[in-house]
Parts: structure tokens; C-alpha cells; sequence
């Protein structure tokens, strides 16, 4: 059982092990080295503690019955045995990957994102990545974007769109509204998450159309992070590459996906982009100069769990299983569940600020991510994940009893 400080540690690097406990402050300050040598790069970013989240780990964990983490978005089951199978038998791999990804991923790329937003299989680029969140992260600075440039992000939103912005020098604005934008002739990159982390919200097609047109007339970049894309539950999510959002041309958008959710592979830092062919092959070019390349035995493993749906549709029906369990324990004690129509979290609410439910939850032993994380309009949130074990979730409605 994790008990103590090092239990809100766990898992910090990764995409979702990262973004969900950090507490957002002030942006660093700015640092000068020794001479002329320019601030380091991490004083553009936040600096991030976690000593409130600590403190209320080490009181969850000090439960007699131990700890139920519901704070992180990291897969607990295990990697489907066709996956771990093909990494094996692609272990002996002396040379270089492909940066663009052998003929067999791209293929199996092209034909699950053509299932998956209802497109053909040609017409757009693909590319693989390694996971979404170094993508989601250098993505602005990959496509030009720098100071004086806008990048439009969700108002309640995964924490490193706003750092890829920092890391590129230019300016975010948060907004849920492009009206709120203003005149401005900056905008470069829009980010939109469909189904949306923390709040689970599916944005319609009409929405998602609107944003493209937008973006388009100024000749910006429509990035949507679909990696919950195979996780609706009360609503169908959509893709930015579905013909009724896109209009049939993929001009100006990408669609970033990963499988850490749908295959249990965020240990493999499995993902990839698909849209515009121009912007694929231009990310292309820029990270073989930069060594982006995904390991050849994790390309192999890719290509198996993008061919096969069982595992997916397994894993789907576990979490499916977990959601309706953790929502009516949750609607029992009193919370309201906003949106969470999809996607891997609850989106929840007492009525009062957020740090007072996480320390509310953790003297019950559950910890949950406090949901001013993602943004001032989480003040009143918490964010709880499917991701814990089913023994541990059926727990939960016992403690909120």
C-alpha cells in the first residue's frame, strides 16, 4: 500500500500522472546567469509544488484501509497481452527507427483514425508521436508560433497546452467563447479537447465547425486533443476530422491522439497526430532534425493495438463499469456531477472551493485532484479518475456513506 509524500509522486512525467497535482502559482522568476547568458528556459513556466496535495495524500493515506487514489488519469490494468506480445518480438532492434513511422504504422494509423472519424483512409497526414503530451507541449514551437503570438486554449483546460505557449514565448488566452478573442490578428494555434479533461465535456460538431471557419478566415491552426475521443458514454464524440466539422478538408487541423487510455500503453509513450498533410509533413521534417523518433518495438506494439478493437472494447466496458459505480457513490454523498459525459474523469462539485472537498475526501481516504489545476474555473471542482483498481472503486461508496 503507498502511503505518505511519495504517493502524490507517483507517476509525475506522464501525461496524465503530471498534469493532475501540481499546484499552479506564480510564474517563476525570471533568472539571469552568470554574464550575458540568457534566463533559462523554465523561467517562461510556473513554478509548481506539491506540498498541498502531499499533505492531503499523507491524510488519505493514513485511512486504516489505505488510500483509493482517484487523483491520477494512469492506467492500472494491465497491457493487452497482443501488444506486449509484438513489443517482444520486435526487441531486436540495433537501427534506427523511422521517424515517420514504418509503412505498417502508418497504415494503422490512417485506418483507425478513418473508423474512428468516419473519413476516408486517405488525404491526410500521419505522424507518429512520442505519447501526446510532448506533442501538446512542443506543438507551438514546432509550428512557428513566438512572441507576440496568441494561442487560444479551453477555459478549464490540461495545464500543458498553457505551457507550450510559455515554452514558445507567445501569449494564451483562455476562453470557451472565440467572441472573447477579440480583433486580435495573432491568433496562431487554437486547442480545443473533445472529449475534454478535467470537465468530460463533448463539444458538438457545430461548435467544433464554427471554431475551424474561425480559425481558418485567420489563418490560424485548429489542434484538437481527441485522446478521449473512444470514451463517450452519455454523448458521441466527434472528431475535428469528421466531414461534418472539417468540411471534407483537413486544411489547418490536427487531431492528436494517444493510446494510454484506449490500450493501457502510457508506459510505452504511444501516440500520433493526424490532419493536414502540409503541417504533418512540416512537424515531420523539424523532428527528424530533433530526434523525435518512436522506438522501433513501440511502433511494433502500436501497429497491434491499432488493429485490434477487442482489448479496446474490454477496456472500455471496465471503465464504463467503474463510472456508474464512482457516480452514484458520489451522487449519494451529495456532489453534483458536472458534465462527465464522456472521457476518463467525474467532474464534480460541493458547492464550495475546491481544497476543502479534496480535504473533505481525503479524511475518507480518497484523494482527487483539486480542479484549480486546470484554471480558475475549477475553483469549486475536483476532478476524480476511473483509473483505480475495481476493489478499490467498489470501496468508495462504502467511505462516502
Amino acid at each position: 500500500m503507498l502511503r505518505g509524500t511519495g504517493l502524490a509522486r507517483r507517476g509525475l512525467e506522464d501525461r496524465q500522472g503530471g498534469e493532475g497535482r501540481h499546484l499552479r502559482r506564480r510564474p517563476a522568476a525570471p533568472r539571469r546567469g552568470p554574464l550575458n547568458r540568457p534566463a533559462p528556459v523554465s523561467s517562461r513556466l510556473p513554478e509548481f509544488t506539491w506540498d498541498t496535495l502531499d499533505a492531503a495524500a499523507t491524510l488519505a493515506a493514513a485511512h486504516p484501509d489505505g488510500v483509493i487514489n482517484l487523483s491520477m488519469g494512469t492506467p492500472v490494468d494491465p497491457v493487452p497481452q497482443v501488444i506486449r506480445q509484438a513489443l517482444a518480438d520486435a526487441s531486436d532492434a540495433p537501427g534506427y527507427p523511422l521517424t515517420a513511422g514504418t509503412p505498417a504504422l502508418r497504415d494503422a494509423i490512417a485506418g483507425w483514425v478513418s473508423r474512428a472519424s468516419g473519413v476516408g483512409p486517405d488525404g491526410f497526414g500521419v505522424l507518429p508521436t512520442i505519447g501526446s503530451k510532448e506533442l501538446v507541449a512542443w506543438l507551438p514551437t514546432l509550428l512557428g508560433v513566438g512572441p507576440g503570438d496568441v494561442v487560444v486554449v479551453p477555459s478549464i483546460a490540461y495545464p500543458t497546452y498553457e505551457d507550450g505557449a510559455r515554452l514558445a514565448g507567445a501569449t494564451t488566452v483562455r476562453t470557451d467563447s472565440l467572441t472573447a478573442v477579440g480583433p486580435t490578428s495573432r491568433v496562431r494555434l487554437v486547442w480545443v479537447n473533445s472529449p475534454g479533461n478535467p470537465t468530460g465535456r463533448v463539444l458538438p460538431a457545430t461548435h467544433l465547425r464554427k471554431v475551424v471557419d474561425w480559425a481558418r478566415e485567420r489563418g490560424a491552426v485548429v489542434a484538437s486533443d481527441e485522446c478521449y475521443l473512444p470514451l463517450g458514454w452519455d454523448a458521441e464524440p466527434v472528431s475535428v476530422l469528421s466531414p461534418e466539422v472539417c468540411g471534407g478538408s483537413y486544411d489547418s487541423v490536427l487531431a492528436v491522439h494517444s493510446l494510454s487510455k484506449r490500450s493501457n500503453l502510457a508506459g510505452y509513450r504511444a501516440g500520433f497526430v493526424a490532419g493536414d498533410p502540409a503541417l504533418v509533413a512540416e512537424l515531420l521534417k523539424i523532428r527528424k532534425h530533433a530526434g523525435m523518433i518512436v522506438p522501433a518495438p513501440v511502433q511494433a506494439a502500436m501497429v497491434a493495438a491499432l488493429r485490434d478493437e477487442r482489448h479496446a472494447d474490454e477496456q472500455r466496458k471496465r471503465y464504463g463499469a467503474r463510472r456508474e459505480t464512482l457516480r452514484a457513490a458520489f451522487v449519494g454523498a451529495g456532489f453534483t456531477v458536472a458534465h462527465s459525459e464522456a472521457g476518463l474523469y467525474l467532474w464534480l462539485t460541493r458547492g464550495e472551493d475546491c481544497w476543502a472537498t479534496v480535504d473533505w475526501l481525503a479524511r475518507r481516504g480518497i484523494l482527487v485532484a483539486a480542479g484549480v489545476f486546470y484554471g480558475p474555473g475549477g475553483r469549486q471542482y475536483v476532478r476524480a479518475a476511473l483509473t483505480e483498481s475495481d476493489e478499490r472503486i467498489a470501496a468508495v461508496a462504502a467511505r462516502l456513506s
